[in-house]
């Protein structure tokens, strides 16, 4: 992956842009009851890990529980970033080795892959230099992680504990469980994760979905697949009635040990709170064309 700012036609413009700082008004909002409501997702959360451990005798997160694949590379940080992107990690040309793992969301290890369902990518950064927060001070690592869908079901605390809920009573029971999402007001943000386009991981875009600090700033940001075949593999679906249940598997051991993978790292600064909301999940802030959005390569 190669930080750069490649592409950029007007780079003095873009840097000049009016960024809104990570602490200013409005930029978070505590709801009411959040703590509440993040302590009970953490408790169901560990209730889905149970169960799995009792079925397997093995750990597995709460969520992106299936691993499709582990890939090493590495993060290249270009020194001539514009100063808006000189942030935290990316405040100095590196390269950092990474490990990644490609992942499918449900917290189910043995989902049969011709389910659509969104899909997961996390790398793993070495030898990171910099600032760090009070907890990760000594361990030079830092975590990005992704899904495939621009903008999460799980808007805020609140929806997240009400549908993890429903998740874990109906989630063996689609009819049952769609009877329960359809009387809620955001059934169709709901019901988006089971239509989602089945694709080779590979291929397929990821995004931050949450708003996430960037040094002085607040950004989204996603990974876009950038080579010829990873372009062209993206026009092949999954075809649930001829292909084997793990074929996603299949498809991304064949194309990393013919190919290497090349990812486009894209971030879009916040600069408008009505268009970018920082504070919901529901509605992904990511604007095709938008000029404060910079092309970055990995």
């Amino acid at each position: 992956m190669d930080i750069s700012n490649r592409g950029v036609d007007n780079e003095a413009k873009l840097a000049d842009r009016n960024y809104i700082r990570w602490d200013a008004e409005g930029v978070e909002k505590i709801a009411e009851n959040e703590d509440e409501d993040i302590q009970a997702v953490a408790d169901m959360i560990n209730v889905i890990q149970k169960a799995q451990f009792n079925n397997h005798r093995h750990c597995f997160s709460g969520t992106h529980a299936r691993t499709q694949g582990i890939i090493k590379g590495k993060l290249v940080v270009h020194h001539d970033l514009p100063k808006h992107l000189k942030q935290s990690m990316f405040d100095h040309g590196a390269e950092c080795p990474v490990v990644c793992r490609y992942s499918s969301e449900p917290g189910d290890p043995g989902l049969d892959d011709r389910i659509p369902q969104p899909r997961g990518f996390a790398m793993k950064v070495f030898n990171v230099e910099g600032e760090f927060l009070p907890g990760g001070a000594g361990i030079p690592t830092q975590d990005i992680e992704f899904n495939s869908t621009p903008a999460l079901d799980l808007a805020d605390a609140k929806t997240t504990r009400e549908i993890i809920d429903l998740r874990i009573k109906y989630g063996s029971n689609q009819p049952e469980l769609y009877k329960h999402l359809e009387a809620r007001p955001d059934t169709e943000s709901q019901k988006f994760r089971d239509t989602v386009r089945n694709t080779h991981l590979e291929s397929t875009r990821q995004y931050s979905q949450t708003a996430f600090r960037y040094g002085d700033y607040v950004a989204k940001y996603c990974l876009v697949p950038n080579s010829v075949t990873q372009k062209k593999l993206y026009e092949e679906t999954v075809k649930p009635d001829a292909d084997p249940s793990d074929i996603l598997s299949r498809w991304l051991q064949s194309f990393h040990h013919d190919h290497d993978a090349e990812y486009l790292l894209q971030f879009q600064l916040l600069e408008n709170l009505t268009d970018q909301p920082s504070n919901t999940l529901a509605k992904s802030g990511i604007r095709r064309n938008t000029p404060g959005r910079q092309s970055q390569r990995w």
